[in-house]
């Protein structure tokens, strides 16, 4: 069964989908932002479950009052490709605060020199905005390049956490 809620936050009506797996427990599948490319979308058969993303929402709260660095909440493991998922742990290893580059991600995962388009490519299909800090990682030059929900949330993002020179 596929739950979802929606929740408030300074860059809009945010999507959280996820599935029970015990009394009480959701594991998170996606989390998007309106408008995102690629984000969620309600589907036939989902059931609201506001109650069952308490623990997503308040985290994500604390985040955006500076009150969290880092998000400690049950995703779920089987999504994506291998080389994705090896991707999406390197980002979650960015410091809060910090960037890095697409090709230093590229590096950390093995596959530096061409593989920074692929790298980019698996960032962008990043299911969890926000939580799984894709926003971290900006172009060679620091300039900020490819966000699924628009640079100017990166950069509201990079903001908040101080992260803009």
């Amino acid at each position: 069964m596929t739950v979802y809620a929606y929740v408030s936050g300074p860059l809009g009506e945010m999507l959280l989908v996820g599935e029970p797996v015990g009394e009480g427990r959701v594991v998170l599948r996606s989390l998007s932002l309106p408008g995102q490319k690629g984000g969620a979308g309600v589907e036939d058969g989902w059931t609201a479950a506001p109650g069952a993303f308490a623990e997503a929402a308040g985290q994500l709260g604390e985040y955006f009052d500076g009150r969290r660095d880092r998000f400690d909440l049950p995703f779920a493991e089987d999504a994506g490709t291998v080389f994705q998922r090896r991707v999406w742990a390197a980002l979650e290893e960015i410091p809060y605060g910090t960037t890095v580059s697409y090709g230093e991600i590229a590096r950390r995962v093995g596959s530096p020199g061409t593989g920074v388009r692929a790298v980019g490519t698996a960032i962008g299909r990043n299911p969890l905005l926000v939580v799984r800090p894709c926003h971290r990682v900006v172009g060679a030059d620091g300039s900020l390049r490819g966000y699924a929900a628009g640079l100017d949330r990166k950069e509201r993002l990079l903001g908040l956490e101080g992260a803009l020179g």
